[in-house]
C-alpha cells in the first residue's frame, strides 16, 4: 500500500517530518528521487543524512531513482545513497545511460545494490526484459572509457537552462527553482485561475508551445497553478518558445 507525501509547493523540498510521523512497522521502502522529475529539486546532504537517520535500525528498503545524476547545475554536487555507509547497505540506486547521453528511447540503464537486494532484482528481471542490445551495450561501455564525454553536460544544459530563464524574465511567468534535470516549472499564478491541465492545454492550442501541467504528477491531484517546460532543446527553439509565452 503506498503512503504518498506531497513535496513543499514551492521549492518541492522534503517534508522530513511528515516522512517520519509515516513510517511505523509496516513500512517497508521508501522511494526518493534525485535530481527531481518533474521539479527539477535535489536532494543535498542533510537530506540524505536524514533519510539515514529515519531507516537505522529498521528493515527498511530504499529505493532511489538518480537517473539525472549528470544533469545537476550552479555548482551543486549529485548526493547520491551510495556516498552514505548506511544506506549503501538497504539501497537500490537506479542509473539511466539514456538520459546521460539523449537517447532515452535506448531504455539502457541499470542499479547499484548490494549483493542481497540485487540477487532479487535479477529474479526479476528476466521476467521483463527478454533481451537487451548487446551492440549497444558494448558501446556505452567503451563510451564510458573517456569521462570527457559525460562531464560537460551540467554546463551544457545549465546554458540552456539560464538561456531560458533569461527569455522569460519579461514574461508573466514565475519560474521555479531548478537545480537540476532538463524541466523548468514556472507558475502562472498571476496569470489565470485555470486548471493547470486546462491551462497547458490553452497555451498549446493558442499559442502553439507544448507544456505538462504537474498535477498529473499527484496522487491527489494537487493542483498548484504551475507547469512545465524541457529546455533540452535547440537555442532556436528556446527562443521561438519564450517570444510566445512572453506574449500571454
Amino acid at each position: 500500500m503506498p503512503v504518498n507525501i506531497n513535496l513543499d509547493k514551492d521549492d518541492f523540498s522534503i517534508p522530513w517530518d511528515e516522512v517520519e510521523s509515516k513510517i511505523n512497522a509496516k513500512t517497508k521502502l521508501i522511494i526518493i528521487n534525485t535530481p527531481h522529475n518533474p521539479s527539477g529539486a535535489i536532494l543535498r546532504e542533510d537530506d540524505i543524512k536524514e533519510l539515514a537517520k529515519l531507516t537505522r535500525d529498521k528493515d527498511i528498503i530504499v529505493i532511489s531513482d538518480e537517473v539525472y545524476e549528470h544533469l545537476i547545475f550552479d555548482g551543486e554536487t549529485h548526493c547520491s545513497v551510495l556516498k552514505n555507509e548506511e544506506l549503501r547497505k538497504k539501497s537500490v540506486a537506479i542509473y539511466s545511460f539514456g538520459k546521460t547521453f539523449h537517447a532515452t528511447g535506448w531504455k539502457m540503464g541499470y542499479t547499484v545494490a548490494p549483493d542481497f537486494l540485487t540477487d532479487e532484482i535479477r529474479k526479476v528481471h528476466q521476467f521483463l526484459v527478454f533481451s537487451v542490445s548487446t551492440a549497444t551495450q558494448w558501446a556505452l561501455a567503451d563510451y564510458l572509457k573517456e569521462p570527457r564525454h559525460y562531464n560537460y553536460l551540467p554546463d551544457f544544459f545549465q546554458e540552456k537552462r539560464d538561456l531560458l530563464l533569461s527569455l522569460m524574465e519579461g514574461s508573466r511567468f514565475e519560474p521555479v527553482t531548478c537545480k537540476g534535470t532538463y524541466f523548468q516549472s514556472f507558475s502562472y499564478a498571476d496569470i489565470s485561475d485555470k486548471p493547470d491541465r486546462e491551462m497547458a492545454e490553452w497555451i498549446t492550442r493558442n499559442h502553439g508551445v507544448a507544456s505538462i501541467p504537474l498535477s498529473p504528477f499527484y496522487t491527489d491531484h494537487s493542483d498548484n497553478k504551475q507547469i512545465r517546460l524541457c529546455f533540452a532543446k535547440s537555442e532556436e527553439t528556446l527562443k521561438q518558445a519564450a517570444l510566445k509565452l512572453c506574449q500571454i
